[in-house]
């Protein structure tokens, strides 16, 4: 592109000039490498230096070099160099890849021609191509690995990303080490692309430059990242128009992941064919797998270029030999660019064909090569193509502030979590689900279920609704029965109804848990259920999924599982076995016989029932010499589930006691994760809370004392209530803002009120809900804390002697609008 060439002449000039003034001795080289060295600059580019000895420099040298550098500096270049002899460019270059990589651009500006010509023969004479390729190829995985493997993250990076600009680069430098040029018309000449791949690899190129070009301009630094404070103007800068249903950012962004999905397939072509010609052929002969296909260096190849063109049907034949055939890493170059090339032939009348259905089912079934296969079927144009909806979600963005991905990708990552529980090494990850998995009848009903549960969104309506109709044509076209058809249309419908009863209803509620068993109905649907929505959450964003969100999932599945099984509400909840085991670890802890009772004589059993063992155990060692009477206690300690800290508050109830915990908490930078807040029957408040650095700075066994000491002696004396520190919204809050929802309804029983606040999180906000319900007089009962991304879903359950009017529920929510 002119204008990086142009940005690198110009800077060429200046520093050549600096050169001739600097008064270097003639021994020397001021050379140009990495980007800089490609005769490329971008806008806010590092200009990247190597300045060449021929031996070691003395005093006055090294006085000469370090003013050149400062006038670098001080003219306003934002440099990066290096100063290295003859000898030390081939310690480092032998020792490090990345060294080797830069001078392979290398070009010179200015100083002795001779010893830049000695640096670039030495460094020819060392190059082990082999072992550089390999090099290379495994620093692209571990840079894949970093971005989760996937270019569709809704802020991707242009440059280092999946799909980014260094996959194109990674090409050229094996292309140079290969002595094979720099430029895409080189390597069609070699026989490596086709013209038609010389001309997309040209096109996507000048795309990922004018984006980055663009976004160095616009945010007039060195930014490589897309993020959502930038795309709006991004698109603008692109010429990139809105539509009737699409913002600007989102056509733009859409473009992107096309763009990268292309990069990705040309880059895993051209690396394939590059191993081929640079990697020793071992035994190269192929080995038959059947009369189209045979296995050639552990890659599946065609024994036919044409086959795709005359057999289509043949196309899902050759997933379901990957996945059949462990061996197989993958498919040939060939191979690749035919499927590419006859994607088209996945039409309706090959949707149609009972042969290419039973296939396309079977891809579901097989033992292994699951993911592996479907992010292959997407990321070549299959899957869209054999189901038309999956093609209209591609690349889609969502911008609901939890999912990171796009809706294909996420959908992908759920196949992928599903997968993973039925993997023997993943078995320690979440041993229940790998348990329940196991035995579930057809299991791979789970993966139809993930395929299906997002594609809807985006249509307008609600997804689930419109997927349910998507998913139940698709089964009953594939020939499932009418069972497995009701389900996988069951568990598409109710994806979200598991995660949001676990996170927002009173789980100690009989009626919750009854409903709840009443909606599922048998044990199988449960653990369908159960196994999807985890894999679902966890597929959503790295910072939605928590131990305490497991543990909340994990309470609800088993609570009503034994209520299927035929117990009571509260046999379910096993409250008697919870007293009893909790009793035997007292007298672990030396406590003796019924040392208990007094403090449990004034617990109901709904503390048994939302309190877990461990948690009635610690209570109870810390409260049972002082069940009534006295000063507030405070204890504290490290979370039991995962990081963070565990603080119980047993103190005189108030109205403002929840606000003045909040407050405490917020000051001291800890947002609160859980909270269970539960009055005794002599008016004592026993409140549990699990709580976070937000950072993840803290050392939360260092706090513990402080936490215990200050907040005991802040609830004695009364002292005056704790304003939260201040806080900034997010970037992504600030750019897709979410309108706040307050809704207040009677519980099922009609004693209590349930509050539901949905809002972006921020710093305070907890704080601030608690300081409207103390001001309207409003009592609370639990509080279910759940942060979905930068989304704050908040439930409580809440009475006043007030809330029976409905004029006080209206006030009530206006005024909670006013503030979250």
């Amino acid at each position: 592109m002119r204008l990086l060439r142009d940005n690198a002449n110009l800077v060429d000039g200046v520093l050549r000039d600096i050169w001739q003034v600097a008064g270097v001795p003639d021994a020397a080289s001021l050379i140009a490498v990495g980007g800089y060295g490609r005769g490329q600059l971008f806008p806010n580019s590092d200009v990247d230096l190597l300045i060449l000895l021929a031996e070691e420099p003395d005093r006055p040298t090294q006085q000469r070099i370090e003013r050149l550098v400062g006038l670098f500096w001080d003219i306003g270049l934002e440099v990066g160099h290096s100063v290295r002899t003859l000898e030390e460019c081939a310690e480092e270059s032998a020792r490090d890849v990345t060294v080797q990589t830069n001078l392979l651009e290398a070009r010179l500006l200015a100083g002795d021609a001779g010893i830049f010509e000695r640096m670039l023969e030495q460094q020819r004479a060392a190059l082990d191509l082999p072992a550089f390729f390999i090099a290379k190829r495994a620093e692209q995985e571990q840079r894949y690995n970093r971005f989760n493997d996937t270019p569709y993250s809704l802020e991707p990076n242009c440059k280092e990303g999946p799909g980014g600009q260094r996959d194109l680069q990674t090409i050229v430098w094996i292309a140079l080490a290969s002595g094979l040029g720099a430029s895409w018309e080189s390597l069609a000449t070699e026989g490596l692309i086709t013209a038609e791949e010389c001309r997309e690899l040209s096109k996507a190129e000048r795309f990922l430059q004018e984006v980055r070009i663009r976004l160095h301009l616009l945010t007039r630094r060195r930014e490589d990242r897309l993020l959502f404070d930038h795309q709006e103007a991004l698109a603008k800068a692109l010429g990139v128009s809105a539509t009737s249903t699409r913002r600007a950012s989102e056509v733009m962004m859409q473009r992107y992941y096309l763009v990268a999905k292309k990069i990705t397939q040309l880059n895993t072509l051209l690396l394939q064919n590059f191993a081929t010609r640079i990697l020793p052929a071992g035994l190269d002969a192929p080995i038959p797998i059947d009369d189209r296909f045979c296995k050639r260096q552990n890659l599946l190849d065609v024994f036919d270029d044409s086959l795709f063109t005359h057999s289509p049907d043949a196309i899902l034949d050759a997933f379901l030999l990957l996945e059949r055939h462990d061996e197989l890493k993958g498919m040939t170059a060939r191979t690749l660019r035919a499927l590419w090339q006859c994607r088209g032939r996945v039409d309706a009348a090959f949707r149609r064909k009972p042969e290419n259905r039973k296939r396309f089912l079977e891809l579901f079934q097989q033992p292994q090569g699951i993911t592996h296969v479907f992010r292959w079927m997407n990321q070549y144009g299959i899957l869209g193509r054999y189901i038309p909806a999956f093609g209209q979600i591609v690349g889609q963005m969502q911008h609901d502030l939890f999912h990171v991905y796009t809706v294909d990708q996420h959908i992908l990552q759920v196949m992928r979590n599903v997968r993973r529980m039925t993997m023997d090494e993943h078995a320690h990850e979440y041993p229940l689900c790998t348990r329940l998995i196991s035995g579930l009848d057809r299991h791979w009903l789970l993966y139809v279920a993930a395929l299906f549960h997002d594609i809807a969104k985006g249509r307008g309506g609600d997804h689930s609704k419109l997927g349910m109709g998507d998913a139940r044509r698709f089964c009953e076209d594939h020939g499932l029965s009418a069972d497995d058809t009701d389900l996988v249309e069951w568990l598409v419908e109710h994806h979200l109804t598991m995660s949001q009863i676990a996170q927002k209803s009173d789980l100690s509620d009989p009626d919750v848990i009854r409903g709840f068993a009443a909606l599922v109905g048998d044990e199988r649907r449960l653990t369908a259920l159960y196994l999807l929505t985890h894999a679902d959450i966890r597929g959503t964003s790295p910072k939605v999924w928590n131990g305490w969100k497991a543990k909340l999932l994990e309470d609800l599945f088993l609570t009503t599982q034994r209520l299927l099984r035929g117990d009571t509400p509260v046999q379910a909840k096993g409250v008697s076995e919870r007293q009893h085991e909790a009793r035997t670890r007292l007298r672990f802890f030396g406590l003796i016989e019924n040392v208990e009772r007094a403090l449990w004589d004034e617990l109901d059993t709904v503390y048994f029932m939302r309190h877990d063992i461990d948690e009635i155990v610690w209570h109870t060692r810390m409260l049972y010499y002082r069940p009534s009477g006295g000063d507030a206690v405070v204890k504290a300690r490290p979370s039991q589930i995962e990081r963070g800290l565990q603080v119980m508050v047993y103190a005189p109830d108030s109205q403002d006691l929840f606000k003045r915990l909040c407050g405490f908490f917020s000051r001291h930078g800890l947002s609160i994760l859980d909270a269970k807040i539960h009055t005794t029957r002599h008016g004592y408040a026993l409140d549990s809370f699990v709580l976070l650095d937000p950072a993840g700075d803290e050392n939360y066994r260092d706090i513990v004392p402080m936490i215990e000491h200050d907040l005991a002696e802040r609830l004695r004396t009364n002292a005056p209530i704790d304003k939260p520190g201040t806080g900034r919204l997010s970037r992504q809050v600030r750019h897709f803002p979410i309108t706040p929802e307050v809704t207040i309804r009677p519980d099922e029983r009609g004693q209590y009120y349930i509050l539901s606040v949905a809002t972006a999180d921020r710093p305070g906000l907890l704080f601030d809900i608690a300081s409207v319900l103390a001001d309207n007089r409003v009592d609370l009962h639990t509080a279910k804390i759940a942060t979905l991304g930068e989304r704050a879903e908040d439930t409580f359950l809440i009475s006043g002697p007030d809330l029976d009017a409905t004029s006080a529920i209206v006030k009530l929510e206006g005024a909670l609008l006013a503030k979250v």
